[in-house]
């Protein structure tokens, strides 16, 4: 087998040998690999050799033993570490370190590295974490990884755990986020997995061309990221998409670098994988390979744990000697590591050694430091500004020149790569110049300020570089996959001297970097400057420039990485055939907000179990299988939009969090939430996924945690609650609650009195309820039984109630609340045998039509009421009472249509009639009927082809009708032809009642109340409920006032989704952005204001009311929403 110990211990310039914090230990550890039982004695408390494993060797003496291997500078590292070790502390309070566990074996076999390695990613936390104030993604700190190693292998040997990583590191498993140190064992420095950057380039494709179907994708990489769009609502967002705890390897990809040449190690006799171009997918990228021999079981058959073993390499020597009470015999004295956490300091940067003895001795301890900051300042600017010329130099002038990249594509591959590299070369050079002629006028250099407040105003090519970076990562790596003249290219110039062993990456991370350094630089220079010095007060004022244009680089190379993985993920998406959806992941302003693997169950068909990854959007949530061995991912479900998503997850461990006054009034005024039946969730925990509406189904999938599962229901319903706060048009405020329940359940409700009083009819009989006494429950006027319509004709006193099929009027100064029967002695029956009753405006007159529906005919009275002062003037007999009088209601019209009819509308001659074959109209003054629609258009076919379609609600907007159907709706003009034609709406749910609130159309499914803009269509709302009704809602008088046209737009950056509709209605109509609600809302129509206010009583009643459960509710604009309709 291959050796990677001499890997694994190469010496750098810059890792701790302390022990800084403990590790789990465990005392008694087995072979895990089939060895002979009890190895290892229960006396030892480390899982690898002590000092007597280690002896000065000559080279003749044999072994077989792989350990024999390692290099003796190394093994000299391990043992002078290792020998004397003071007791390891205990970590810090507060750390987040493994805990320990009782576990008699390492978690994997310590001494393969593709084991280690996979436990190690397995295991670590991945999150954003912030250097030197830049966010890096998806990254671990040494420290982390230390403890994480320890644990795995069960040492409290640090330097052990370190040195295993490092061998891991030297196969670029994973790397330093600056890639320009080894792991070290300190929280300070940051480390990234390796992967591959998502590519669309397939499973062994070698090609220099760009397939076609990725053009647009490479065209919109090469935009200009900052000052170039809108920006969206996440101008502010410094980091888009955090991932899950547990994610697995596959999850990890989002934020690492290409392969690179590996460079040699002595006594490294196992080469690292390298993939050859195009063969491996994101999801692939190759584990670390080689054995780790300190860590080996010894290769005696006949070593046991109860003698010693006569090999002198053998790796349990000191646990044996322990055993056996024996002393442990050390040949190898004890040495302190040559590696620590600072940098070198090369000879001749030192202040101290650029100026004569008698200049350092001339100046006090504090200024030397002084002077010594402010010297590291001015070197490491020329170090900064030497590296970026080596970009110039040594890879942008060659590739100008060079056949390396085709001519065609060349500058533009420059471009993506290097960006602004050259603005950069010039800001620094200025700055450098400044401060080099600064320090040779000046033995003592008394202040930099100055300098400095004059060049970082000019910092802004480190933002447009910052946000441009991870583009120009994937054209290098793609450009390194598919073109194999420029891989040679790549490891040449990475060998060559000037690149002081350090890949292009490590090059290209450099001036971000750079800017994050300059506040530590100068708060260093600040900290040893006296009162009266200049810098005083300049440096600070440098420092908050730079921290500004930090922030700026964090937001831009946050939203640049969001677009990036977003255009990637656009790419890899497979939809089932007919199943296509557009996520509109391109939008400027889309949002990654969290991604994850769940586990999917079988469900006893072929696939039905495995991993899924999900990713939650800011507008939708989209479940994906990855596809192996290609870089795609197969969409499982069909994606739900936010708003319609509805999440359960059983919590056993569940504590009840304190509310905040704002949280408890929210829930008081909201309906009650949807009760879906879940399936069987027992074991583990599990996450159901609810889609309401017409395209419902639930699927239910697991987590691998508690901790897991909270965070998936945690940031999805604090992304809903962002959504519900941006597209509050609508609000509800509870009227009544827990009072119609059982068979008390209410069916119907109309407001009266200016909206101040209601009067609800139940099963029970009808209830009168004073809205403006909040706390005082509605009390029983009249005792009728199946009551399913009421309203108030307020102009003439009367309530009329539809109860056990009979139409029915009051005196509203009849109802007594003290004596429920009593009202019943002034009632007049006006029709039985009635299906529903409609009262509203028509010809100038009020009406109230009640109507009469069989399967096969409609019989329609239209009553007018009689005018109180008329009515009344004679007390009717009690035979009369008896006999049902009619002097409330007189007959203006009756006719008969011969279809079944569910719905009545008002028109302002005419009537419009639901019927099961469409919308009838009924001129009162002549009783011709007529179908609205008119057969000659053809563009209407879609609705003349479709059965059972049902329609619900009418609504004259200008000149035009909105007809709304229990499926879509849509707009035709007088002659019923089909107007504004990329105009469509389909609804998400199934609607069983609308209203009209302009500009939004409403419509009532058991679940939600939809809300959508009249002009556009788009979706503007959704309110989620349990058991919606709509109780009440009127229909508005329509007019000619233009009003104020500037609608509250609730989704800037769109809503859900754009389904492709399979219907066969005409295409003009069914691909316009506004033709379904989950479009991207464009800009108005300036549309005339059709209604002036609505009066206070009679017809026209703007309130509406709706129940859920037990919570009755009333719906109304919020102040926002109405401040922008009516411009104040």
């Amino acid at each position: 087998m291959a050796t990677a110990a001499a890997t694994g211990a190469s010496i750098s310039p810059a890792s701790s040998t302390l022990v800084e914090e403990s590790a789990p230990s465990v005392k008694s550890i087995s072979p895990p690999l089939g060895g002979p039982p009890g190895r290892r004695s229960s006396e030892s408390a480390r899982t690898v050799p002590g000092q007597a494993f280690h002896r000065n060797r000559s080279v003749n003496d044999r072994s077989r033993s792989m350990s024999a291997t390692m290099s003796p500078q190394y093994r000299a590292v391990l043992e002078g570490s290792r020998a004397g070790r003071p007791p390891v502390p205990s970590a810090p309070p507060g750390r987040e370190s493994p805990a320990p566990r009782a576990r008699r074996a390492p978690v994997v076999y310590p001494a393969l590295l593709s084991r280690v390695a996979e436990a190690f990613k397995a295991r670590i936390q991945l999150g954003d974490r912030v250097k030197d104030g830049l966010t890096y993604k998806d990254a671990f700190d040494g420290r982390e990884a230390v403890d994480t190693i320890a644990y795995i292998i069960k040492t409290t040997d640090r330097n052990l755990a370190l040195l295993l990583g490092r061998a891991l590191d030297a196969q670029k498993f994973f790397h330093a986020v600056t890639y320009d140190h080894r792991l070290r064992d300190s929280s300070h420095d940051l480390y990234q997995f390796r992967t591959k950057l998502p590519s669309p380039f397939v499973s062994g494709e070698l090609t220099t061309h760009v397939p076609h179907e990725h053009e647009e994708l490479l065209k919109a990489l090469g935009q200009p990221l900052i000052n170039g769009g809108s920006g969206g609502d996440i101008a502010d967002k410094e980091s888009p998409s955090p991932s899950a705890e547990d994610q697995d390897e596959s999850e990890k990809k989002d934020s690492s670098r290409p392969d690179s040449p590996t460079p040699s190690f002595p006594g490294a006799s196992s080469p690292v994988t390298r993939p050859r171009a195009g063969s491996v997918s994101s999801d692939d990228v190759p584990l670390p390979t080689g054995v780790f021999t300190l860590l080996t079981d010894c290769y005696s058959p006949t070593c046991t744990r109860d003698q010693l073993c006569y090999s002198i390499a053998c790796p349990r020597r000191l646990e044996q000697q322990a055993r056996l009470n024996m002393k442990p015999q050390r040949e190898l004295k004890k040495q302190i590591s040559r590696e620590s956490l600072g940098e070198p300091v090369e000879a001749g940067t030192l202040w101290i050694h650029s100026v004569p003895a008698e200049v350092v001795a001339s100046v006090s301890d504090t200024e030397k430091k002084r002077q010594e900051a402010i010297n590291e300042v001015m070197y490491t600017e020329r170090d900064f500004v030497r590296d970026m010329e080596y970009l110039r130099d040594c890879w942008i002038k060659p590739l100008r020149e060079q056949d390396i990249i085709p001519e065609a594509r060349r500058e533009d591959f420059i471009t993506q790569v290097f960006w602004n590299i050259n603005d950069i070369i010039a800001v620094n050079t200025r700055l450098r110049d400044a401060l080099n002629k600064r320090q040779k006028s000046y033995a003592v250099v008394e202040q930099i300020g100055d300098v400095l407040l004059e060049a970082v105003p000019h910092f802004d090519p480190f933002v447009s570089y910052g946000a441009h970076q991870l583009y120009g990562k994937y054209e290098f790596e793609k450009e390194k996959n598919t073109n194999p003249e420029f891989a040679r290219f790549v490891e040449e110039t990475e060998r060559r001297p000037e690149s002081r062993k350090l890949e292009l990456n490590g090059y290209l991370t450099k001036p971000t970097t750079r800017l994050a350094r300059y506040p530590l630089l100068l708060e260093a220079v600040l900290k040893h400057t006296p009162e009266e010095s200049p810098d005083k007060t300049a440096l600070p004022k440098a420092v908050v420039i730079v921290r500004d244009f930090l922030k700026a680089v964090n937001a831009e190379t946050g939203k640049a990485e969001n677009r990036f993985n977003l255009l990637q993920l656009d790419q890899q998406l497979v939809f089932r055939q007919g199943e296509q959806v557009d996520l509109r992941l391109r939008e400027e302003g889309r949002e990654l907000i969290y991604k994850g693997t769940l586990k999917k169950r079988g469900g006893g068909g072929q696939g039905d179990s495995g991993d899924l990854m999900v990713f939650l959007f800011d507008h939708a949530l989209l479940m994906v299988k990855p596809k192996s061995k290609v870089e795609q991912y197969k969409v499982y479900r069909r994606p739900i939009p936010l708003e319609l998503l509805l999440v359960s997850a059983p919590d056993e461990f569940a504590s009840q969090k304190p509310q905040t006054n704002r949280q408890k009034q929210l829930i008081k005024n909201s309906p009650h939430a949807p009760v879906i039946p879940v399936n069987n969730t027992k074991g583990g925990f599990s996450i159901t996924f609810v889609h309401l509406g017409r395209k419902f189904y639930q699927m239910t999938l697991w987590a691998s945690t508690y901790v897991s599962q909270r965070k998936w229901v945690d940031t999805i319903q604090k992304q809903q609650d962002a959504m519900r706060e941006r597209s509050n048009v609508f609000e509800t405020v509870t009227i009544s609650e827990g009072f119609f329940v059982g068979v008390n359940k209410i069916n119907c409700a109309a407001p009266f009195n200016q909206g101040r009083r209601a009067v609800y009819g139940t099963d029970d009989g009808v209830y009168l309820s004073n809205l403006m006494e909040r706390n005082r429950e509605p009390v029983k006027v009249l005792a009728l039984k199946e009551v399913e319509q009421v309203d108030v004709l307020e102009d003439y006193q009367l309530l009329v109630v539809l109860a056990e099929r009979q139409v029915i009027t009051f005196p509203l100064d009849a109802l007594d609340p003290m004596d429920p029967l009593s009202g019943l002695k002034r009632a007049k029956r006006i029709a039985s045998h009635i299906t529903f009753f409609k009262a509203g405006v028509c010809v100038g007159k009020t009406l109230v039509c009640v109507v009469k529906s069989t399967p096969l005919s409609s019989t329609i009275k239209a009553l007018e009421p009689i005018d109180q002062n008329v009515r009344g003037r004679s007390k009717p007999t009690f035979r009369k009472l008896l006999q049902g009088g009619n002097d409330t209601l007189r007959v203006f019209r009756e006719f008969y249509i011969p279809v079944q009819s569910s719905s009545l509308h008002f028109m302002k001659t005419r009537l419009c009639i639901g019927c099961t074959n469409g919308f009838e109209i009924v001129d009162l003054e002549s009783l011709d009927t007529q179908g609205l629609l008119d057969p000659a258009d053809q563009s209407l076919d879609f609705i003349h082809k479709r059965e059972n379609l049902k329609p619900l609600a009418i609504y004259r907007i200008e000149n035009e009708f909105l007809l709304c159907y229990d499926e879509f709706a849509f707009y035709v003009n007088k002659a019923g032809w089909r107007s504004r034609k990329e105009f469509m709406v389909y609804w998400e749910g199934s609607p069983t009642g609308f209203a009209l609130h302009y500009p939004y159309v409403l419509a009532f499914e058991p679940t939600f109340v939809e809300i959508r803009h009249v002009e556009t269509g788009a979706m503007s709302q959704i309110i989620q409920g349990n058991n919606l009704r709509c109780l009440f809602a009127d229909t508005p008088p329509s007019a000619t006032h233009r009003g104020n046209n500037n609608y509250p737009n609730a989704y800037p950056q769109g809503y859900g989704y754009n389904a492709y509709p399979s219907m066969d209605a005409p295409r003009s109509s069914m691909q316009s952005a506004a033709s379904n609600g989950y479009g991207a809302p464009g800009q108005v129509p300036p549309y005339p204001h059709p209604y002036v206010p609505r009066p206070p009583s009679g017809v026209g009643r703007d309130e509406i009311l709706m129940v859920s459960d037990d919570r009755i509710m009333r719906l109304q604009m919020t102040a926002a929403a109405q401040g922008a309709i009516h411009g104040y």
